[in-house]
């Protein structure tokens, strides 16, 4: 893979993917983007990304369109601590313990009649 890159140059980190790709203008607003990456259209670090908000950092590549833009970060600004990279674990069994809800009152209800005996129409409930 020879990739050239398109250095951009952040003056602050993080920035949200959706917000950078406005930024860049590569899209024409914010729902745009958001729907692209929503797709799988977009790239970070040669991986299908579709978490809108993902914070992108200096080093990070970002895939659009067939351009590959690389982040780096202006002399002047101060870099942000990337966090950590979270490994998928499997989520542990859940011990299955048998809840217990509590019981629900049943409100009683009179029964109304069905027919009026004065009017001869039904009355109207409104509860």
């Amino acid at each position: 893979m020879n990739e050239e890159y398109i250095e951009i140059e952040l003056e602050e980190e993080p920035i949200e993917l959706c917000k950078l790709l406005k930024v860049l203008n590569l899209v024409e607003g914010g729902g745009q983007a958001k729907n692209l990456i929503t797709e799988g259209y977009v790239g970070v670090n040669h991986e299908i990304c579709t978490i809108k908000r993902k914070k992108l950092y200096s080093g990070d590549v970002l895939e659009f369109d067939g351009e590959f833009f690389q982040l780096s970060l202006s002399a002047d600004a101060i870099p942000a601590e990337k966090p950590a990279v979270q490994t998928h674990t499997e989520p542990k069994p859940a011990v299955s313990q048998p809840t217990v809800q509590p019981a629900k009152s049943k409100r009683k209800r009179t029964k109304k009649p069905k027919v009026d005996d004065k009017t001869g129409r039904r009355p109207i409930s409104f509860g």
